[in-house]
């Protein structure tokens, strides 16, 4: 987890209407996870997915779809 982890601003719609609220608000915190270079991206919301999805380049997802994935690689 960054430690400049905050609010992504996309607040319902206006993220997709303002982009420019996302970009600003994550800025810090996309840069850090770009240095961190972890293997999962999560969130356990989906507008916040979808943000920081924008904001990195990185594909967030639910964090109980990535842990399902984690089960269900180590049952195999």
């Amino acid at each position: 987890m960054p430690d400049s982890w905050g609010c992504c601003a996309f607040a319902g719609d206006r993220g997709m209407l303002h982009p420019e609220l996302t970009a600003s608000a994550t800025k810090d915190e996309a840069a850090e996870v770009e240095s961190i270079g972890a293997d999962v991206h999560a969130s356990t919301n989906r507008t916040c997915e979808i943000g920081m999805t924008r904001a990195t380049g990185k594909p967030y997802r639910h964090i109980l779809e990535a842990l399902d994935d984690l089960v269900e690689a180590s049952s195999a």
